[in-house]
């Protein structure tokens, strides 16, 4: 047994609060009771309970995160199953779902359970998308329905966009039925010179045409307008546009299967943020302008954003120093995820810290249909612990990469404990005050 004493417990499934003692049955990886602070119960327990005394700090569910790129199979040289699960818990994450653009993709049972197995391994709960296409080339569909049984968490080809609409119906259409989300990478091709480089002032810096705000725009409009046809769980990622987050605002008041991500980089930068890092705030989409920003931050305040997802992209740091327009896209954030939140949303008044919980644990947790993001007698003991009285600058990293451009920064919150199915699987002491 494991007693969290002395803890101050959020949890955003039932949206309770308050001081209490929380009792881990360690072999089941459950929890066992919840008390009141200082209940008399607590005396009751077997001398052999390992007691962990809080001393106030936050205890809160295990973060979720729907939006991660472990890169393995195929690019373990930028992360790998095994080290994208230690960054995760050092930023306060039990469950990720992977997405599918490895090499080979994510079309095949086979590239799925190899997956799956190998996160087994890692003391967090490691769950994956599969590919929506064979091949993530937008002409054939996979085997949603056998590939859905062994394990599939959803359907994407994050990192393409699906430019063939029937594609796109039909996909929706066998999700539905499979009760699996489909999330889509809403970049049109056709409207980009130079990808991951807002087409405005940072492209104009560079001297390149970049990535305009129409190519997401178009493609978000369409793809609302077949999900809601269809009635199926369409999430869209990785918002960075004013537009596309009212798009997405209008569908929700249609439906209830439509959802969007916001990554702590798009509520958190701007296009600025190229020209003072180059290609270590190159992303797609791209950093776009103040007014996004804070569209973004206000879908976020009023639910029209349901999920924070970092979006995690690995790459060695040789990548990351080519000529801007060749480096590839992407940056890490399993690691800083929750400071920005912090830093951005609670501590500039937009959002509670019971509501930045809630949509960094409990509201994807129940898209993907994953026991987690909750705090309850029985259910999974699968916790952070958070000192918010302490910083911490960003320096050194668990995972294998290092390409962000918060680098150098003070962020507020240290994660003193990761727990997952009842196992401490991360301990952090660090911190700068």
């Amino acid at each position: 047994m494991l007693l969290l004493k002395n803890g101050y417990m959020i949890d955003p499934a039932s949206g309770t609060e308050g001081y209490k003692d929380i009792l881990i049955n360690t072999e089941s990886g459950k929890i066992e009771q919840i008390w009141q602070k200082d209940t008399e119960s607590v005396n009751t327990l077997a001398k052999e309970t390992e007691i962990i005394d809080l001393n106030g700090q936050i205890v809160a569910p295990g973060l979720v995160d729907v939006h991660v790129h472990f890169r393995d199979p195929g690019f373990t040289y930028k992360e790998d199953i095994d080290t994208g699960a230690k960054a995760a818990a050092k930023g306060g994450f039990t469950s990720v779902v992977l997405m599918a653009n490895t090499k080979p993709s994510v079309d095949t049972v086979e590239t799925l359970q190899y997956i799956l197995e190998k996160g087994k391994k890692t003391g967090i709960h490691i769950y994956s998308c599969a590919n929506v296409t064979m091949g993530m080339q937008g002409k054939e569909l996979t085997d949603m329905e056998v590939l859905s049984a062994d394990g599939a968490a959803g359907f994407t080809d994050d990192g393409i966009p699906l430019m063939d609409e029937e594609i796109l119906r039909e996909a929706l259409r066998r999700a539905a039925k499979l009760n699996r989300p489909v999330s889509l990478h809403e970049e049109n091709p056709a409207f980009i010179t130079n990808n991951g480089i807002n087409a405005g002032k940072a492209a104009a810096y560079y001297g390149i045409a970049g990535s305009p705000r129409e190519a997401e725009i178009s493609m978000v409009e369409r793809d609302l307008r077949i999900a809601l046809e269809e009635g199926a769980d369409l999430s869209i990622q990785h918002i960075s546009t004013k537009e596309a987050v009212e798009l997405v605002r209008q569908a929700k008041r249609q439906s209830r299967h439509i959802h969007a991500e916001a990554a702590p980089h798009h509520f958190t930068l701007t296009e600025e943020a190229v020209i003072r890092h180059g290609a270590l705030a190159k992303m797609n989409p791209p950093l776009r302008e103040e007014e996004d920003r804070l569209a973004i931050i206000e879908g976020l305040r009023d639910g029209t954003i349901d999920m924070i997802a970092t979006d995690h992209a690995p790459h060695s740091i040789e990548e990351k120093k080519r000529p801007l327009t060749e480096a590839p896209s992407g940056i890490i954030g399993l690691e800083t995820a929750l400071s920005l939140g912090i830093r951005e949303l609670v501590q500039k008044g937009y959002l509670t810290m019971m509501e930045l919980l809630c949509r960094m644990s409990y509201a994807p947790a129940g898209l993907y249909h994953l026991d987690a993001g909750r705090i309850a007698v029985g259910g999974p003991a699968d916790l952070l612990v958070l000192d918010l009285d302490k910083v911490w600058t960003v320096d050194k990293f668990a995972s294998k990469a290092c390409n962000s451009p918060f680098v150098g920064e003070q962020m507020p919150g240290v994660i003193s404990y990761t727990i997952c199915g009842g196992k401490v699987v991360y301990q952090g002491c660090e911190g700068d005050s």
